[in-house]
């Protein structure tokens, strides 16, 4: 079975469609998702997703956002994951360093969403763009207890390796099936059997050959045979391996 260790199904591009959604994802070997919070009006969306037996969520602020986030929402975050201990990390936050203007308070909610992960011993999921580098040195100083999640991940070998080192593994979407991502494809054939998650990122990132399109979970298979492609490896290893690390980071 395959997981989708990073898609957004309580966004509204599904709401025509979602069961549909679901069912191809089942019909390509996709039984069970991990759906990350985003901003704090959206998190009971995302809760009300988690009753599914084959959903699990996480609650977070992340930075792409920041206009939406307001004073009161990281008390608000740590009051959710304790009323909601289902809640299996804390993201999806990050650094998004595209935005200038902001990055100070970005490092600041990071910082924060940080800190009450590591008081629940919670992983964390990362969205990283542009700042693989100054991010691994943080979460060296940081030291979070239960690892997390790199999400979308597209840097070298070597940034890849440092975050495996803070106890962090990458998730593995639909930059990889694109055939000018060299580096990327070699940082892929680089990692570890224990050092990856299969994601889609729904409804964004799609796949080689769908671009423009809304992506959704279906799609985890083609990352999967991409993944096998590149590391010489059966599609049935890369699914049993990536599955078993999902299961890991997140107690699934």
């Amino acid at each position: 079975m395959l997981i989708d260790a990073h898609c957004h199904l309580d966004f509204p591009d599904f709401d025509t469609d979602r069961e549909a959604m679901f069912a191809r994802a089942r019909a390509a070997g996709v039984g069970h998702f991990v759906v990350p919070g985003t901003i704090r009006r959206r998190w009971d969306g995302v809760l009300a997703l988690g009753a599914r037996a084959d959903v699990n969520v996480c609650l977070g602020l992340h930075p792409y956002f920041m206009d939406d986030h307001r004073e009161g929402d990281i008390d608000a975050l740590a009051a959710a994951l304790e009323h909601h201990p289902e809640a299996v990390a804390v993201g999806e936050c990050g650094i998004d360093a595209r935005f200038e203007a902001t990055l100070d308070a970005q490092w600041a909610l990071f910082d924060a969403q940080a800190r009450i992960a590591k008081e629940r011993d919670l992983p964390l999921v990362i969205h990283c763009v542009r700042a693989n580098d100054r991010l691994a040195k943080r979460l060296r100083q940081l030291a979070p207890s239960a690892g997390g999640l790199i999400h979308a991940f597209a840097g070298s070998p070597q940034q890849a390796q440092a975050f495996l080192d803070v106890g962090f593994v990458v998730g593995l979407g639909g930059a990889l099936t694109h055939e000018r991502a060299k580096r990327l494809h070699r940082s892929v054939v680089a990692l570890p059997d224990d050092g990856y998650v299969l994601e889609t990122d729904s409804p964004d990132m799609p796949t080689a050959g769908h671009r423009g399109e809304r992506n959704e979970p279906a799609r985890v298979a083609e990352v999967g045979r991409r993944v096998a492609e590149l590391r010489s490896q059966s599609v049935e290893r890369v699914a049993a391996d990536s599955s078993a690390t999902a299961r890991r980071l997140f107690g699934l």
